[in-house]
């Protein structure tokens, strides 16, 4: 295995004034030492990594990183900036830029390798000598733990040879906290996950650092009182890569608690799998803090402790903060849930991360419900659409099965489908509330959120209604919850008192101040979308065709999407045209762009024209994210073009009345669609257009993507490359 970094991997010197230039020139470096296999579509990798989350951080670091299947090997590469280039860091540019390729299955002894790097970053100590080093060779062997870090102040170690690595520092005796020290396979001692020094690391493809290792706070002695030991907290650091903010949150409320005199124990859920704390010791914490941008494994298990809620990047910015937050919240006895076997994952009763703005987490509190209520939307609406095809649409004024049903009639059995549907599809407004007040407020919202939806209904609130009621009953519970309550009465509070208050408040609310003008709001909105036709129509499905393809997937997308499922719960003709129109223009980029790699495959990287034999499923699936390889790579030529594409469907659907009662399913649910023929006609023309768009934009630039790296830009060794351009 080759070293995770080589002096040919450091530039001392980069030249970059933007991320994804100074992306570029490293990626260039590795892409000669032939790391990399496919220099772009590596880097669209990268840039879609740093879409999901700028990889700047507090003290003048840039750590861009991803996972990519361009990537042969894990591979850092360092560079050092005068000037500064932004990463989106809160206080300013990064003179110190690592740049991490981890394969897209990559063994977990090198990812331990960059978590350990990660770490390291946060030791001021470290980045000095990293922006003292004199040359290559000495910064590449800092950075893989050859020579030691300065003490803050001292001179640089001369770089004249490696310095040997330091021995393993020792166990720490038995019975100095919670978790005795670790022996590894061999029988030898592990190292502690938080004290070694930086710069003084280990073998390469050793074990990574064990998390669950207190922070430096020394448990209390046998026969210490309980109330002499220190405060505990548990926390979970994850982010959506794993590889490098991960480990450098759990590094960071680490030194937090140490300061804080907390006994914190840390679980990093990264790229190399995860170590599950000990249960005795979640069990002894007094609180949790989750910190984290992705799901977290097997959260029930931190069940009924405080819990502090929030990004990966708050931990690494503010840990003190959290901490002192956890430490407030265990002294108000504010705690999630009970774990319940079989429940639903519970979260933080406080709600999401506090990075967060109010748009935010209110779209992420309606997509909760949302993305619970669309399988009852797929499973009712497919299933009156199938009877309708069986039965005509007179189907609707057939007897109750329960009165009437022969097996031999296939009008029975359309009358049956329609009437289960029908029963799916009145789940779905309590669904959709209890789900947007379980967003909010974990299981504890669940009662009082179905309650305020099945109110929704009763009083003909329809799919606003149950908008409102969840967001209610959302606000309702977590405001119970920040009551102060005695101890001996928490118990009771998840099941009965939440529950029973909340259903009860709600219930009010919806029934006698807030019900009415909701409904009248609905029967409004239902009036207007029957009433569609016409111009109306028309730029109607345009602007929603524009929504669709604007961010492919991203909120403007979802909130299109979520008009259009919700409207499905009244199933007048004009909320039917609204969902064709809707899926038709979300499968437009994906099948544009695979269209267009082939209509001109030199204007393509070789990793986009093999995403565009992947874009054609994903298209005809009615799956828009399939098009964010090639927007990442060329947004202001892709984007705009999809969204004309987009638009065109849109409106030519709504021209030719295309009705559908499925929220999904894309090609494969056009039969269920009135007036099949002319709707793929709608979705071909939106096709075409985006196609040949996005094709006349390139051309205009008059290169291809690798014939624009030129000379100048091309990693050596890039000849084959070239060539290959030449020949197209």
């Amino acid at each position: 295995m080759s070293e995770l970094i080589t002096e040919e991997l450091v530039d001392l010197g980069l030249p970059a004034a933007s991320g994804a230039e100074a992306a570029r020139e490293l990626a260039e470096r590795m892409a000669a030492a032939g790391r990399i296999t496919d220099l772009d579509g590596f880097l669209a990798d990268v840039a879609a990594r740093e879409e999901q989350m700028p990889t700047g951080l507090e003290g003048g670091i840039g750590i861009p990183h991803c996972r990519s299947a361009h990537v042969t090997e894990p591979t850092l590469a360092f560079g050092r900036s005068a000037a500064g280039v932004d990463f989106g860091a809160p206080d300013g540019p990064a003179d110190l830029i690592f740049l991490i390729a981890a394969p897209a299955g990559g063994d977990a002894d090198h990812l331990s390798i960059l978590s350990t790097l990660a770490r390291r970053l946060m030791d001021a100590s470290f980045t000095e000598a990293l922006r003292a080093a004199a040359d290559p060779a000495g910064a590449a062997a800092l950075i893989r733990g050859e020579r030691p870090v300065p003490a803050a102040g001292a001179a640089p170690a001369a770089e004249s040879a490696p310095a040997p690595a330091a021995p393993a520092a020792p166990a720490a005796p038995a019975g100095t906290g919670p978790a005795a020290a670790r022996r590894d396979e061999t029988g030898s001692a592990a190292e502690a996950p938080h004290e070694a020094v930086p710069g003084q690391g280990r073998e390469r493809g050793s074990e990574p650092p064990d998390p669950s290792e207190p922070s430096g706070q020394s448990g209390p002695a046998a026969g210490t009182p309980p109330d002499a030991r220190p405060f505990r907290i548990v926390a979970v650091t994850s982010c959506p890569t794993g590889i490098a903010h991960t480990y450098m949150a759990a590094e960071a409320l680490h030194q937090a608690g140490r300061d804080a005199g907390v006994e914190l124990v840390t679980e990093t859920q990264g790229s190399a799998g995860f170590r599950r704390l000990d249960p005795a010791v979640i069990n002894a914490a007094d609180a949790v803090i989750f910190a984290h941008d992705v799901e977290i494994r097997e959260k029930t298990r931190f069940a009924g402790k405080p819990t502090v809620d929030t990004g990966v990047k708050a931990a690494i910015s503010r840990p003190a903060e959290l901490v002192a937050e956890a430490r407030a919240k265990a002294r108000r006895g504010e705690t999630t849930a009970p774990a319940v076997p079989g429940a639903a994952t519970p979260g933080d009763a406080g709600g999401g991360s506090r990075e967060e703005g109010a748009g935010s987490q209110l779209r992420r509190y309606l997509m909760s419900g949302v993305s619970y209520m669309v399988p009852f939307v797929a499973a009712g609406g497919l299933l009156i659409a199938l009877s309708f095809a069986l039965g005509g649409y007179d189907i609707t004024e057939a007897k109750p099965v329960t009165e009437h049903f022969v097996w031999t009639e296939a009008v029975s059995w359309a009358a049956l489908l329609h009437q289960i549907g029908g029963a799916a599809f009145g789940f779905l407004v309590p669904v959709l509330a209890g789900y947007i007040a379980y967003g909010m407020a974990d299981r504890p919202g669940l009662v009082p959120g179905f309650v305020g939806g099945a109110v929704a209904v009763t009083v003909e609130a329809g799919f606003l209604g149950g908008l409102v009621a969840g967001l209610i009953a959302g606000t309702v519970v977590r405001g119970i919850q920040r009551i102060g309550i005695p101890a001996a009465l928490r118990g009771i509070m998840p099941v009965l008192a939440i529950p029973l208050l909340g259903s009860a408040a709600v219930g009010f609310l919806m029934f006698v101040v807030i019900g009415e003008p909701v409904a009248a709001l609905q029967r409004g909105l239902t009036g207007w979308l029957g009433d569609l036709s016409g111009s109306h129509a028309v730029i109607l499905g345009a602007v929603l065709g524009l929504m669709m393809c604007f961010d492919l997937g991203g909120p403007l997308n979802k909130v299109a999407y979520t008009f259009a499922v919700g409207g499905l719960a009244d199933a007048n003709s004009g909320s039917l045209k609204v969902m064709a129109a809707v899926m038709a223009a979300g499968m437009v980029p994906p099948l544009a762009m695979a269209l267009a790699t082939i209509l001109r495959a030199r204007l393509f990287t070789t990793a986009e024209r093999e995403n565009g034999k992947a874009a054609w499923v994903l298209g005809a699936s009615f799956i828009t994210e399939g098009a964010i390889p090639f927007a990442a790579a060329d947004p202001l030529r892709v984007i705009p073009s999809v969204m004309a594409g987009g638009a065109v469907t849109g409106a030519l659907s709504m021209a030719f009345g295309a009705t559908l009662r499925a929220p999904h399913g894309g090609v494969f649910v056009v039969p269920l669609i009135s007036g099949p023929l002319l709707y793929l006609v709608a979705v071909a023309a939106g096709t075409a257009s985006a196609a040949a768009l996005v094709v006349l934009l390139k051309e205009i630039r008059g290169r291809t993507p690798r014939r624009a790296d030129g000379p100048e830009h091309t990693a050596p060794g890039g000849e084959a490359q070239r060539a290959e351009a030449a020949a197209r």
